[in-house]
């Protein structure tokens, strides 16, 4: 059985403990004591009341971190809630995820964000962080009270399913930044060059026949955002990168030394406008896919230290919206469950090594977002996730535990197993197990 509440403990043992930030690679056991490391090496000498579990010579590294994640609750929980949108998340190997502020309510006042942490807690699956909305209702009109959403756990803030609207809104919220130490997160598009765009503007959206977002919109907020942090200081988070240009944009505010920092998603290195023909509403997203010279770069942006992480944006929908025209069907895919798999093919491919995607899903969205997750070490958190790196599996829509299936990925071969998932030092997924996660 799962077990949902406390701190657990166990000993978990023949694994291979991976954690490039804490620079430890080796074979043995891991001791777990009331949701913290003990000890790793050779462990033989425990309490017979632990119980162990084998790990098979699997590879064990920390709980990945998502910071940009929607759990739709409250507001909208046909899509997804809080309970299914963890069990996602502890399926995909994610044990601590930042949820985004566009429900409804919106979480722009304390006690939205008081209960959406008091449920998640109640749920007990994996650790929930929730972003504040930057605009009170995220009009983008005034801020909202970001000292007192701070103070009640929010660890950044965001409108992101919109941008911040003005160059004189990110201003204010930066000046903010400065004072709370949160990051502004930025969803960044002119809305006015999307102009109802539904997806990439070039040679497959005309053949297509829909209107395109050019990559103008995004990088064009990109560079504002960075000409404001430049004047104010502060933090800026740039969401979902997608772009050629937004890369290099990135790039060369970092060699500026500007405290910024950058997420893309597995879909932009791993597709294109291509899938569009394909996938149709499932490969609809804002940003858009885009094309090979942008998911290129987008790689080149992970490997060489441009984007920091990568996060999923996650964004479940209901099948009766995605199962409409293109133009008409919400933007948005899941996730969760798919992420390591998409990042591992790069590994696989010797676009990136395993130990870099491994701090670009734990080590880095933690130490950025300051949360005190993402590590194996001694008296850390003891949230793991084991893989199987030889299995593969495809893609069926049995295959989630999301309320949602609007997945470009349905059909494919993944590799990379997620096996188990502990969070707090208690076993909360186990892939071999039949029952429902965390039941």
């Amino acid at each position: 059985m799962h077990q949902r509440e406390g701190k657990g403990s166990f000993l978990l043992k023949n694994v291979r403990m991976f954690d490039p930030a804490q620079q430890v690679d080796q074979f043995g056991d891991i001791l777990v004591l009331e949701g913290r490391v003990s000890r790793f090496g050779v462990v033989s000498d425990v309490s017979p009341s632990i119980p162990v579990h084998d790990g098979g010579g699997a590879l064990l590294v920390p709980g990945f971190v998502d910071v940009h994640a929607h759990f739709r609750e409250p507001g909208f929980e046909y899509k997804e809630t809080i309970e299914t949108g963890s069990k996602a998340a502890v399926s995909g190997g994610f044990t601590s995820v930042c949820v985004m502020a566009n429900t409804n309510p919106v979480n722009d006042h304390p006690d939205v964000t008081r209960e959406m942490i008091r449920k998640a807690k109640e749920v007990g699956l994996c650790r929930i962080f929730p972003i504040g909305a930057v605009s009170i209702g995220l009009k983008g009109e005034n801020l909202s009270e970001m000292v007192s959403l701070a103070q009640a756990g929010c660890i950044a803030f965001s409108d992101d399913g919109l941008p911040v609207r003005t160059a004189k809104l990110m201003r204010r919220a930066l000046e903010y930044s400065t004072m709370t130490g949160l990051p502004i997160i930025d969803h960044c598009e002119d809305r006015e060059l999307s102009d109802g765009g539904v997806m990439n503007e070039g040679w497959v959206s005309t053949t297509l026949g829909l209107k395109g977002i050019p990559n103008a919109s995004e990088d064009v907020v990109i560079a504002r955002d960075i000409e404001v942090l430049r004047l104010t200081g502060g933090k800026l988070h740039i969401a979902h990168l997608s772009t050629e240009g937004g890369v290099r944009l990135v790039r060369q505010a970092k060699k500026d030394g500007l405290p910024v920092t950058a997420e893309t998603c597995p879909h932009y290195f791993s597709l294109t406008d291509e899938s569009v023909r394909h996938h149709h509403t499932n490969a609809k997203m804002n940003p858009p896919l885009r094309q090979e010279a942008d998911r290129k770069a987008v790689i080149k942006g992970l490997s060489d230290g441009t984007i920091d992480m990568i996060a999923t944006d996650h964004a479940p929908h209901a099948s009766h919206e995605k199962e409409r025209e293109f133009d008409q069907a919400p933007f948005g895919i899941i996730g969760l469950e798919t992420a390591f798999s998409i990042g591992y093919e790069l590994v696989e491919s010797g676009e990136l090594k395993l130990e870099k995607l491994i701090l670009l899903m734990a080590n880095h969205p933690a130490r950025h977002f300051n949360l005190p997750v993402g590590e194996i070490r001694i008296d850390g958190l003891a949230d793991f996730v084991l893989l199987d790196l030889s299995k593969r599996q495809k893609v069926e829509k049995d295959f989630f535990r999301s309320k949602s299936r609007n997945s470009p990925f349905l059909g494919s071969m993944i590799g990379g197993e997620v096996k188990k998932t502990f969070m707090d030092g208690r076993l909360v997924f186990d892939r071999s197990d039949d029952q429902e996660v965390g039941r």
